[in-house]
């Protein structure tokens, strides 16, 4: 397989959960965006975005992205936000394959209600953040992926199977 593939999608679609199997099945090197800043920083997202706001957390991720898209073999779990940056979606689509994993309003309200540890949903009224993240984010996410890929209550092995087939089937 050349080139790595992006998983992309709202935070709760299952890209570390499902990018770790895809990995595996595929025999590629795993790369988790958001685990790899927190190593690196030596403090959280949360804390990041905290500290920095989040112009400057997607300042790091920018920087940490082109990084990874230097190299080759990977699965790469991104985080939500940084498609949003023009540089990281050409980054992507020059070196690989964009996989974005759709989840609806309901499969991500249930496994994000009540999380503490993303920063976004720390308003008034998460559910209502995620409708508006859904809305504004999905566009860019459909007009940069190769593979749209619906998320539902599917096990994360059945899903990462699906996957694998469909950038098989490109390569």
């Amino acid at each position: 397989m050349q080139g790595n593939i992006y998983l992309i999608g709202l935070m709760g679609a299952g890209k570390t959960t499902i990018g770790r199997k895809l990995a595996a099945i595929l025999k590629l090197d795993f790369v988790d965006t958001d685990q790899m800043l927190e190593h690196r920083t030596g403090v959280s997202v949360s804390h990041i975005f905290e500290v920095e706001g989040e112009q400057g957390f997607r300042e790091r991720e920018s920087r940490l992205f082109e990084e990874i898209t230097s190299a080759t073999g990977q699965v790469v779990s991104t985080g939500g936000g940084l498609v949003l940056d023009q540089k990281n979606r050409a980054r992507m689509i020059a070196s690989g394959q964009v996989v974005y994993l759709k989840a609806s309003i309901e499969v991500l309200w249930h496994r994000l209600e009540g999380c503490k540890k993303r920063p976004l949903l720390q308003t008034g009224n998460p559910k209502q953040k995620i409708v508006e993240l859904i809305q504004s984010r999905d566009p860019v996410y459909s007009g940069i992926a190769d593979h749209v890929f619906h998320v539902s209550s599917s096990s994360a092995n059945r899903s990462a199977q699906h996957i694998a087939v469909l950038v098989r089937d490109q390569d």
